[in-house]
């Protein structure tokens, strides 16, 4: 009866329950968490029972490996030693570390502990790459960590800065890592080049267990390139660094992934997601309320802003009546989208917000305004056009036959010339033209200027 007990109790710890395509951890007694190489694990950590997570049975052709943890919105520390040390740990909600392996490694540690007075939960995952692939963050000047593959996210209610260290290329078990910055030619790190992507989640989806599922879906290269859009291609000579426009309360995974075009080989940074608001914080909360170069400019963006707003008007100058309609049904139905907007989320809302945020803050010229387009957007796009559509309608009906509105200046000036040609028994059409009357006036202001002839008859003496 104990063989057959610990025969039980073998096969049920060899098959881990199945959480959205990843294994998940129970709170273990003893604080080890045993990973696989490209395994999604999910686990909880307290603040009271920090864990250690080990990987074995690394395999020789490996060089390095990237452990990275994420949870929503809680930190937790990752580190190298149960010693926290700025250069061998990090703390965030998507961080990891590259562990560089030596001949003789075939097992690597790390420790995951959390502050927070909540339990956490958090999804993780190790992956590994080969003396051929580049190492993203492998010369960090920046940073804490000697080598930083993390993703570093600031924003604010204008714009996401998007920043990362620069990688080196990859090098062989035993060997050391090539220099920096000595020399920019094709056998160093400035060949290589760097491709953010950027992940949208459903609309207003704000749940943990959403999250930490998509955020498998942006780890390594094929899913990257699988899901996510490309939004900006950098090369070494560029600033690592780049901005969108903030999205509050709209989830977005970025990414970016180091591409060396000599030996056609590539590597993922660890993913890093926001909100563009706050969980916990009163201020900035998350309850629901022209990406070209050259339009970064703000001489050209505001002069072709203001040449498209002028245009529709100087094409339909000659028909206000059909421009006055179409401008209440377009512009009177998009407040309804934006009265729409204060209570479901919606992208239509920043054809106005962008351009008000490029006009209040100098800096977001430099953000990339890119937005999800999903099934709300399609649903308030339908009502929008119908509402256009139904009040121009309905405006062009019931003005038929009737006089334009506004009355036309020139046509009323036209109009009324001709009646005073027409008509002799209007008053006006006796009335001088302006010029005989300006000079009348004029002559009898000289008049005012003359002497007075005396008064009386004068006729010559006769002799």
């Amino acid at each position: 009866m104990g063989l057959l007990r610990l025969l039980v109790v073998a096969l049920l710890a060899s098959q881990p329950e199945v959480v959205g395509g990843a294994e998940t951890v129970g709170n273990s007694s003893e604080g080890l968490i045993e990973f696989s190489m490209g395994t999604f694990r999910y686990f909880e950590l307290n603040r009271s029972f920090p864990k250690e997570a080990i990987l074995r049975h690394i395999s020789s052709n490996v060089t390095f490996l990237i452990f990275q943890t994420h949870s929503q919105y809680q930190n937790t520390t990752v580190s190298f030693s149960k010693t926290l040390l700025p250069n061998t740990s990090g703390t965030g909600t998507d961080k990891g570390l590259v562990f560089t392996l030596r001949p003789e490694h075939s097992v690597c540690t790390w420790y995951l502990e959390t502050l927070d007075a909540e339990p956490v939960q958090n999804v993780a995952i190790p992956l590994s790459y080969s003396e051929r692939d580049p190492i993203p963050g492998g010369c960090n000047l920046e940073f804490d960590l000697d080598i930083d593959p993390n993703i570093y996210l600031e924003y604010n209610f204008f714009e996401t800065t998007v920043k990362f260290a620069p990688a080196n290329l990859g090098y062989a078990r035993g060997t050391r890592a090539l220099p920096c910055d000595i020399g920019t030619g094709q056998d160093s790190r400035w060949r290589l080049q760097y491709e953010v992507y950027q992940y949208f989640l459903p609309e207003k989806d704000l749940t943990e267990e959403g999250l930490l599922q998509h955020l498998q879906r942006m780890a390594e290269v094929p899913q990257v390139l699988a899901n996510a859009i490309k939004v900006a291609t950098l090369t070494a000579n560029d600033k690592t660094s780049v901005s969108f426009s903030s999205l509050r309360g709209q989830g977005v995974i970025y990414n970016v992934i180091v591409w060396d075009p000599y030996l056609n080989t590539s590597a993922a940074y660890v993913p890093a997601h926001t909100y563009a608001c706050s969980f916990e914080a009163v201020e900035g909360n998350c309850s629901s309320l022209g990406n070209l170069k050259i339009f970064r400019d703000d001489g050209v963006f505001w002069v072709t802003f203001t040449c498209i707003a002028i245009l529709v008007p100087v094409v339909f100058l000659g028909c206000l009546r059909i421009l006055n309609i179409l401008t209440c049904g377009f512009v009177g139905s998009y407040s309804v989208v934006l009265a729409v907007d204060s209570y479901l989320y919606t992208s239509l809302s920043y054809i106005t917000l962008n351009v008000l945020k490029r006009a209040l803050s100098t800096d977001f010229r430099r953000a990339l305004t890119s937005v999800p387009f999903q099934t709300n957007d399609f649903i308030i796009l339908a009502v929008w056009g119908m509402l256009a559509v139904s009040g121009i309608t309905l405006q062009i009906r019931r003005e038929r036959g009737r006089p334009s509105f506004p009355p036309h200046p020139y046509k009323l000036w036209k109009r009324e010339r001709e009646r005073r040609v027409t008509n002799i028994l209007d008053p006006s059409y006796h009335i001088p033209p302006l010029r005989e009357r300006l000079y009348g006036r004029l002559t009898r202001i000289k008049e005012l200027f003359q002497k007075e002839q005396p008064a009386g008859e004068r006729t010559p003496l006769l002799l």
